[in-house]
């Protein structure tokens, strides 16, 4: 199946791209997404990374405009990120409204255009607790509306929706993916500050799954 990446430059799209070529899919493209969130900057180049070494060409989409008309701490028009476990309530800050909707549905377009007839997110069950917009009662019903709208019927591959960071973790050990080119930060500085709740949930992914985490933290 010729497929396109969401491929945000953190853990869990850039092991969704390397699990998606040993599948077999042909992969003709990569999408990374500007929508100015605080760590894009760090982000977008780890991806653009990850996407050339598998020789696969690399797109963005410029969204910015969520900067200015959505509400969010992720992004750069927003408050201080917070320091806590990931699944904690005071993370419902950093979510950015129906983000992976749009992303999506921008996918899908892009997706259509290059010919390809799958699209993948790696959204996966430790995004559940937070965030509305990676659980199944919304990503099927969206994937229906995209098959619906596209004349390829394109289909939105959601390989690690039943998965925890962990099980990504491992799965990416297994494919031997360079994770210090991976990106997850909130904060978007030089290192990864180590307190916020997705630097928390990286440090839980590799110790639960009892590999070596080659990120450089502050704390």
């Amino acid at each position: 199946m010729k497929t396109v990446i969401l491929l945000s430059g953190g853990m869990d799209s850039t092991v969704a791209l390397w699990h998606t070529l040993a599948e077999g899919h042909e992969v003709v493209a990569c999408l990374g997404v500007d929508y100015a969130s605080k760590h894009n900057a760090k982000e977008l180049p780890m991806a653009r990374w990850q996407a050339e070494k598998a020789g696969v060409p690399f797109q963005t989409a410029n969204l910015t405009f969520m900067n200015q008309l959505f509400q969010s701490d992720l992004l750069q028009s927003g408050g201080e990120i917070p320091e806590g476990h990931y699944e904690e309530e005071n993370m419902k800050s950093t979510v950015v409204p129906f983000r992976n909707g749009i992303l999506l549905a921008v996918a899908a377009g892009f997706a259509e255009s290059v010919e390809a007839e799958g699209l993948v997110i790696a959204a996966h069950s430790g995004d559940h607790a937070i965030y509305p917009d990676c659980r199944e009662d919304f990503l099927a019903p969206m994937a229906q509306a995209i098959a619906a709208g596209t004349y390829a019927d394109v289909s939105v591959l959601r390989p690690f929706v039943a998965l925890r960071k962990e099980d990504i973790a491992s799965r990416g050990a297994e494919l031997e993916v360079d994770f210090t080119h991976t990106w997850s930060c909130y904060k978007g500085g030089d290192i990864h500050c180590g307190k916020c709740g997705t630097c928390v949930e990286r440090k839980e992914a590799f110790a639960i799954a009892q590999l070596e985490d080659p990120t450089v933290y502050l704390a």
